[in-house]
């Protein structure tokens, strides 16, 4: 009976909370911070059409949402976050944010989520010249949605801040924000459990950056022009799908010391490299669709065991650069992958060629580790090496081969869009 009483009390007590929560209409010029500080639990203070001063702390569980028959203003003094969330279950909407500080190790944000600021929602804002634009500073299962952010693009590169930058911040969502200016567009440190879907992210450093992450996924988002579009470093359990990236000037993807990762259905046009793996292990790679790159992927420090089947290798200048010792079979259940300069035979109309599909030979790896052995690659021993190979390949040191390249290309969702030359 006393555990029903206690029950009733507080079902009582957070009716009487709903009850109390208000909409209220601030008008511009007027004094955001008091008008929050009065504010009940579950508020929503809607903002008129102006100008409002920033550097405010939202410390309630409250809703602030701007005109959208007009822009709603949050103008920071340029020292510090344009706004700090320190309450949970805080929405943000329909506002335009500026003028935060641009103190990196201050992490000046136009919006700031702190630790505390669990369940936040940070929707349909314009985020703009600001250090960093969101920066979800550990709270759980934030959500940041359908946001235009564009950073103050006049500091030096590395000076610059992110678009989203997260921090052992779980369960974190990035949806459908159009990102640009900045360093990189969203970046995480040292978190799980979180997902970056949607997005387009152009003009900038990476698109996608991850550091110390596990158990994450970045799905359907675009990048354009830019260094290097998703960049996964010292992870484990990503899931890369569906994504597409055009005109990186290094890396269309790059995984460094990274594991047990998916990469599954991404398009990748006109790089330096498709893909460049570096003591990148137990990996799966399949349905990937990499285009017009100089090189289409790059193998190098001890990456192994990954699997590589039903992706589509086209026009890329090198197809393969492999710089190591052993032996890479780059198939799955007799199907591997398909190469545009492979000509073979598919006598039996299987879609399987009849000749595996060896990329490298030996004097390619010679040239990668010793470029200055170009001066003799027209010499009597190097063509005795490419006899050598041709002749017993498995005499020779080891490389990639696909003993079941296909025939046709596997399109993905996005590889018409990018058309063959």
């Amino acid at each position: 009976m006393q555990s029903f009483r206690s029950f009733l009390m507080a079902a009582s007590a957070a009716i009487c909370i709903i009850a109390q929560a208000e909409i209220k209409t601030i008008s511009a010029g007027s004094d955001l911070q008091q008008a929050i500080d009065t504010a009940q639990v579950g508020d929503e203070l809607h903002l008129a059409a102006g100008d409002y001063h920033g550097n405010i702390v939202v410390n309630q569980s409250i809703s602030l949402i701007g005109s959208e028959k007009g822009v709603s203003h949050i103008i920071g003094d340029g020292k510090a976050d344009a706004i700090r969330v320190t309450a949970e279950n805080v929405h943000l909407a329909h506002l335009t944010v500026s003028g935060s500080g641009k103190s990196l190790s201050k992490m000046n944000a136009g919006i700031f989520l702190d630790k505390t600021a669990h369940h936040a929602v940070v929707k349909n804002n314009h985020i703009q010249g600001n250090l960093f634009g969101v920066y979800v500073w550990g709270p759980d299962a934030a959500l940041v949605e359908n946001n235009v952010i564009r950073n103050d693009n006049r500091l030096r590169v590395n000076s610059r801040g992110n678009g989203v930058s997260i921090w052992r911040s779980p369960k974190t969502i990035i949806k459908d924000n159009d990102i640009s200016g900045g360093r990189d567009g969203i970046f995480t440190n040292v978190s799980k459990d979180n997902l970056f879907i949607g997005n387009y992210l152009h003009d900038l450093r990476f698109a996608v950056h991850y550091m110390y992450t596990e158990d994450s996924e970045v799905r359907e988002n675009r990048a354009d022009n830019v260094e290097s579009a998703y960049v996964l470093m010292f992870s484990n359990r990503i899931s890369a799908v569906n994504n597409v990236t055009k005109n990186s000037k290094e890396h269309g993807l790059m995984l460094n010391d990274v594991n047990h990762s998916v990469i599954r259905g991404n398009t990748v046009n006109n790089a330096k490299k498709c893909v460049f793996l570096y003591n990148a292990n137990h990996n799966e790679f399949d349905h990937n669709y990499f285009q017009g790159c100089e090189i289409g992927i790059h193998s190098s420090a001890g990456s192994e065991n990954n699997g590589m089947h039903d992706n589509s290798f086209v026009q890329n200048q090198t197809q393969v650069m492999y710089v190591g010792t052993r032996e890479s079979q780059w198939s799955h259940e007799g199907r591997g992958n398909y190469w545009s300069d492979h000509s073979a035979f598919d006598l039996n109309g299987d879609g399987i060629a009849d000749t595996p599909y060896r990329p490298n030979t030996v004097m390619d790896q010679i040239l990668w580790r010793a470029p200055s052995a170009k001066l003799l690659i027209n010499s009597p021993a190097a063509q005795l090496l490419k006899y050598a190979q041709q002749q017993f390949p498995s005499l020779l040191p080891g490389g990639v081969t696909d003993t079941y390249p296909l025939m046709q290309p596997t399109p993905t969702e996005h590889s018409h869009e990018f058309h063959s030359h």
